[in-house]
């Protein structure tokens, strides 16, 4: 049983920063997949950025130059930086494990960028 425990949400300004985490329960956290999803109201879940096992990581043209995703294999967490947020990053970010084919999802946590 996969668990991820996302946190670090929250209401901030446009230009703010965020860090969200995703603490992970399972085994061997190392050899998962991870990344970050995003859903506003009305619209589909979308990738915001991943990163893959051995470290590659790839982002949503959107975040491109202000989000950094990032791991830490020893805590079991996935990380979000985001910075330069613009209200059109409001949403509940979902945090996703995947391995061989089969995807995880945390609870999410809303982030709302708003003056």
């Amino acid at each position: 049983q996969v668990q991820l425990v996302e946190s670090g949400g929250g209401l901030v300004q446009p230009g703010g920063s965020l860090r969200l985490s995703c603490a992970a329960s399972v085994s061997i956290f190392s050899i998962y997949a991870m990344g970050w999803y995003r859903q506003a109201p009305g619209k589909q879940r979308e990738l915001v950025a991943g990163i893959g096992s051995g470290g590659s990581t790839k982002y949503a043209d959107s975040v491109k130059g202000r989000f950094t995703i990032s791991r830490d294999n020893a805590k079991n967490t996935v990380y979000l930086q985001m910075n330069s947020l613009k209200p059109e990053d409001t949403a509940v970010y979902y945090c996703n494990a995947r391995l061989l084919s089969i995807d995880h999802w945390g609870q999410g946590t809303q982030v709302t960028v708003s003056s």
